[in-house]
C-alpha cells in the first residue's frame, strides 16, 4: 500500500478514486504548523529565522496518524498543490514525518486519472526556492503586521490591523477617494442629429458633434450650443466621407486568478472570496450523482495564460466538430502574460474535459458552481476558436450653412460570428455615435434632418473601485499576489476600513484615518512602488535568490519607523464624533454616531445629563403593545427578531414584522406619535389627517400581538441568555 498525502478532504477522496485500491489517500488540511499565534515567532537575530509550532491539538492527533500511515506504508507521495504555499506544506510534512532528503514531491495541473497517474512515476525533491519564497512572504507579512498592528490599536482604537499588501491596498482606494473630493466638474454639451437618407424609407440614425471645419469641437457652454444649433437649423445635411473597412476581433485569453475573479465579479456578481471558494471546489472535485467526487477545472492559482499543446489540439478537434472547420483558426491561438511578477508555473484556469459540458452539469451542480464553471469552460473554449468578423462603416456628416459643422457616425455588422458563437466581449461605443442599423451611404449623399438635440453634460472623476477595477488595479501595480488578493479585499471589509456603496468600495473615515497615520509614520508600507519593488524581490527568492537578504534590507528602516511611531509622544488621535441629523427629543441636541461591541447606535452628545440612546437602524414598524417603533434586532446566536424600542418597559418580541396598521378611513398607513403621556395614530395622508387613540385601534389587534409576543419571547430568550 503507497500512501498520498494531499491538502484537502475532497480533493483526497478524488484522488482516491482515481489511484484505486494500490493506494490510500490522507488530507493534511493545509498547513500542519505555523508560526505561533500569540507571540512574533521570529528569531530577529538569528536572520529571522521562523519558530514553527503546532499549536492545535487535532493537528498534533493528526501527524501522529499520519506517521503510523507513513511507517506502514511501502512509499509516501506528498501531493500538496502545486505552487509556493503547497511546497511549503510538503516541506513541513516532510520535516514532521521524516521524509526529507526523497524524491517524492508530486504535482499536477489538474485532478484526473491521467494527471495523476503520470505525476506518481515522476516524483522529484522538494524545492528549497519555492519554500523560501513562501517563507520570506510569511516571516515578512508577519513582520509587518505584528509590529504594526499593536500600535495602531494604541494610537488609533483597538482592534486594528496593517500590512504589507493590506496597508498598500486601502491607500489606493483612500487615494482614489481623495481625487474625487477634490475634482472640479467641467461643463461640456453634447448635440445630437437624427438623420434620414432622403427620399426612401431607411432607419434613422444618429450622427454625433465631432468638428467645425475640420477643427475638433466640443461646445463648453449653453451660449456656444445655442449659436451651433441656430446654424444647424438652417444647414444642409449630406454624406462627406464614407471609410469602410473589415475589422477582425480576437479572442481573450483564457482566464488567469486575476482575471477570473476580474470577470466572476462583474458577470456574476460574486465577490473574491466567494469565487476563490467555489473554484477551489471546481477544483478539487465536486459531487457528481452516479460519479462521485469530479474535479472540473484546472489548478486555480496561475498568473499563466498558457494552454498545453495536447490540451490545444484535442480543443481544436472539439470545435471543429461542434462548431465547424471555420471556428478553428488556421494557426492555433498563443497568448503572451501581461503584468509584474508573472509565474508561468501553470496553465491558463480551463475544463479539465470538453465533454462535460456546462448544460450537462446544469442540474448536477449548485447554481453559483453551475455559474462560475459555465464562464471558465466558455472563456477557454473561445480562446481557442478563430476571430468574429465585422464589415465596418465611418461616416462624417457635414452640415453646411455659413460655417461646416462636422458629425461623426459609425456602423458595425457582424458577417462571421468566431469566438463570439461562445463568449461575446464586445464593448458598445458611449459617445451614441455607433449605429446598430446603419443604411447604406455613400459619399455626397444628401440626408433629412428629423431633428437636432442638444444635451448639457460634466466631466466626471474616476470612478470608485469595485471588486473587479481594484483586483485590477492591484496586478498593474504589483501589489500583492492574486491569489490573495480575496483575502485582502476580505480583511478590509471586516475592519470596517472601506465600505461598499453600489458595489463600490468607499473608505470610511476610519479607514481614512488609519491611511493617514501609516502616510506618516509607516511611507513605505504604503507606497506603492516600494511595495511593488518588494514584490519583485519576493518572486526573485523563488529562482535562487538568498531569502533572509531581502528581510535583512528591508528591517533596519522599517524598525527605525517602528520607534517613531511608537516612542515618539505621538498620543492616541482623537475620535472625531459623527455627528447625524437626527434631534434627542429629550434636550434638542443633534445625537452623535457611537460604537459598541454590538455595532452602531445614535446617542446625546449631553451624556451623562441626558442618557439617551436610539438605534441607527430604520424602523420597520409600530409596536402593538404600546405604540413605540419597532426595529429589527439579532439574537447572539444570530437570529433575527423584532422588538419593541421601549425595552424593557415593554416585552414585546416577535419572528414577523408587525403589521401595519392601516387609516380606518382612506386606507393609507398611520404612524404613531406621542402627545403628552398618550400615544395615538395619525394617518399619513395630509389630506385625510385621521386621528385614532392608540387603546382604540388597538383593541383588537392588541390581544392577537400580545399572544404573538410571549411565544416569541420564550423562544427568543434562551438565544439572548447564550
Amino acid at each position: 500500500m503507497k500512501l498520498v498525502i494531499v491538502e484537502s478532504p475532497s480533493k483526497a477522496k478524488t484522488i482516491q478514486k482515481y489511484l484505486g485500491s494500490g493506494f490510500r489517500v490522507m488530507a493534511s488540511g493545509g498547513h500542519i504548523c505555523d508560526l505561533p499565534a500569540k507571540t512574533l515567532g521570529i528569531d530577529i537575530e538569528n536572520r529571522f529565522k521562523p519558530e514553527y509550532v503546532v499549536s492545535d491539538s487535532k493537528k498534533k492527533e493528526l501527524i501522529k496518524r499520519l506517521k503510523d500511515e507513513v511507517k506502514a506504508s511501502e512509499f509516501t507521495f506528498l501531493a500538496t498543490d502545486p505552487d509556493r504555499e503547497g511546497e511549503a506544506i510538503s516541506w513541513h510534512l516532510a520535516n514532521y514525518l521524516g521524509l526529507l532528503g526523497r524524491q517524492n514531491r508530486i504535482e499536477f495541473n489538474e485532478i484526473t486519472s491521467k494527471a495523476v497517474n503520470r505525476a506518481i512515476e515522476s516524483p522529484r525533491e522538494i524545492n528549497m526556492n519555492l519554500v523560501n519564497a513562501q517563507q520570506a512572504r510569511r516571516v515578512l507579512d508577519r513582520l509587518v503586521g505584528y509590529k504594526v498592528s499593536p500600535i495602531l490599536s494604541r494610537k488609533i482604537k483597538s482592534g486594528l490591523s496593517g500590512g504589507r499588501v493590506q496597508s498598500a491596498a486601502l491607500k489606493m482606494i483612500v487615494d482614489r477617494e481623495r481625487e474625487i473630493r477634490v475634482f472640479v466638474p467641467k461643463e461640456y454639451w453634447t448635440v445630437t442629429a437624427s438623420l434620414l437618407k432622403q427620399g426612401t424609407q431607411s432607419p434613422v440614425f444618429k450622427a454625433l458633434l465631432q468638428d467645425i471645419g475640420g477643427k475638433k469641437l466640443k461646445p463648453e457652454n449653453k451660449e456656444q450650443v445655442d449659436v451651433i444649433m441656430e446654424r444647424l437649423e438652417r444647414s444642409d445635411w449630406s454624406v462627406d466621407t464614407v471609410k469602410r473597412s473589415v475589422q477582425r476581433s480576437h479572442p481573450a485569453p483564457p482566464f488567469t486568478t486575476s482575471t477570473l475573479q476580474q470577470d466572476g465579479s462583474q458577470k456574476l456578481g460574486l465577490s473574491s472570496p466567494q469565487i476563490m471558494q467555489i473554484a477551489q471546489q471546481l477544483y478539487e472535485g465536486v459531487d457528481i450523482p452516479g460519479e462521485g467526487q469530479t474535479a472540473l477545472v484546472t489548478y486555480i492559482r496561475t498568473d499563466s495564460v498558457r494552454i498545453s499543446a495536447e490540451m490545444q489540439a484535442a480543443t481544436r478537434d472539439y470545435i471543429a466538430k461542434n462548431y465547424g472547420a471555420d471556428y478553428v483558426p488556421e494557426k492555433p491561438n498563443f497568448y503572451a502574460s501581461k503584468g509584474q511578477n508573472v509565474q508561468d508555473a501553470h496553465e491558463a484556469i480551463r475544463p479539465v474535459n470538453l465533454q462535460r459540458t456546462p448544460e450537462s452539469l446544469k442540474d448536477k451542480l449548485q447554481k453559483n458552481h453551475y455559474r462560475l464553471y459555465k464562464l471558465i469552460y466558455d472563456r477557454y473554449l473561445a480562446s481557442q476558436m478563430s476571430e468574429a468578423v465585422y464589415n465596418t462603416m465611418n461616416v462624417r456628416v457635414k452640415a453646411v450653412s455659413d460655417v461646416e459643422y462636422g458629425f461623426k457616425v459609425s456602423g458595425k455588422a457582424l458577417i462571421f460570428k468566431g469566438f463570439t458563437a461562445v463568449y461575446d466581449i464586445e464593448k458598445k461605443e458611449e459617445d451614441g455615435s455607433e449605429n446598430s442599423s446603419l443604411p447604406d451611404l455613400k459619399e455626397g449623399e444628401p440626408l433629412r434632418k428629423k431633428d437636432v438635440k442638444c444635451e448639457q453634460k460634466f466631466t466626471k472623476p474616476q470612478p470608485r473601485y469595485s471588486e473587479a477595477t481594484l483586483i485590477k488595479a492591484m496586478e498593474e501595480n504589483g501589489i500583492g499576489r492574486p491569489s490573495t488578493y480575496a483575502t485582502v479585499i476580505s480583511v478590509l471589509t471586516k475592519r470596517e476600513y472601506v465600505v461598499k456603496e453600489q458595489k463600490l468600495f468607499k473608505p470610511t473615515p476610519l479607514g481614512e484615518q488609519v491611511t493617514e497615520f501609516m502616510e506618516e509614520w509607516f511611507k513605505n508600507i504604503v507606497d506603492i512602488h516600494f511595495t511593488a519593488d518588494m514584490e519583485q524581490k519576493l518572486d526573485e527568492i523563488e529562482h535562487g535568490s538568498e531569502w533572509q537578504k531581502t528581510i535583512e534590507d528591508f528591517y533596519p528602516g522599517f524598525e527605525r519607523e517602528l520607534k517613531d511611531a511608537g516612542y515618539a509622544g505621538v498620543k492616541r488621535l482623537p475620535k472625531q464624533e459623527e455627528v447625524s441629523d437626527v434631534i434627542c427629543e429629550k434636550c434638542g441636541a443633534k445625537m452623535v454616531i457611537k460604537e459598541s461591541k454590538y455595532g452602531k447606535f445614535l446617542a446625546c452628545p449631553n451624556y451623562p445629563k441626558c442618557k439617551n440612546i436610539k438605534s441607527l437602524d430604520e424602523p420597520v414598524g409600530y409596536c402593538p403593545l404600546c405604540g413605540a417603533e419597532v426595529y429589527k434586532r439579532r439574537s447572539k446566536a444570530g437570529k433575527v427578531f423584532y422588538g419593541c424600542s421601549d425595552y424593557p418597559d415593554c416585552k414585546y418580541m416577535s419572528w414577523e414584522v408587525p403589521e401595519k396598521i392601516k387609516c380606518p378611513v382612506c386606507g393609507k398607513q398611520m404612524r404613531v406619535r406621542k402627545e403628552g403621556n398618550e400615544r395615538i395614530f395619525v394617518c399619513t395622508n395630509p389630506e385625510c389627517g385621521t386621528r385614532v387613540p392608540f387603546y382604540e385601534m388597538m383593541d383588537q389587534k392588541g390581544r392577537t400581538a400580545k399572544t404573538e409576543s410571549r411565544q416569541a419571547e420564550t423562544s427568543a430568550r434562551p438565544d439572548e441568555e447564550r
